[in-house]
């Protein structure tokens, strides 16, 4: 970018969709990924409902990445701290809406686990 140039001459890649589903501790989990450049959304929940979202990102002051609550109750930490280990994880910027009950702590680490298996699975969708 020279004399406030906003081009980019980057390739900008398109945003794709990808969509899995798992019966955990008996209920019908919905996962949905919209892989970005340079990162992805994660959507977690049973129903159509956006309650909270978080990004997190990699820093280059901090070896752990830096996350925020961008929309719903701050004090709920699961959507912030599941977008830092997943930042972690993958070295991308991610955001997460994490719409399922937080009083089991057994669902969100087995929710944490499905998502694991899939990237493992599928490394291209996020």
């Amino acid at each position: 970018m020279e004399n406030g140039d906003c081009s980019s001459q980057q390739a900008v890649e398109a945003i794709t969709v990808y969509d899995f589903s798992e019966k955990i501790l008996e209920q019908v989990v919905h996962f949905h990924v919209m892989k970005l450049n340079g990162g992805f959304f994660l959507w977690i929940g049973t129903s159509a409902v956006l309650s909270n979202l978080a990004v997190s990102m990699c820093s280059k002051f901090d070896s752990m990445p830096l996350s925020t609550s961008v929309l719903g109750d701050s004090s709920e930490t699961t959507p912030n701290s599941l977008a830092q280990r997943l930042t972690k994880k993958t070295k991308k910027q991610v955001f997460v809406s994490y719409n399922l009950p937080m009083t089991d702590s057994n669902l969100t680490l087995l929710v944490e686990n499905r998502i694991k298996k899939e990237m493992e699975l599928h490394p291209d969708r996020f």
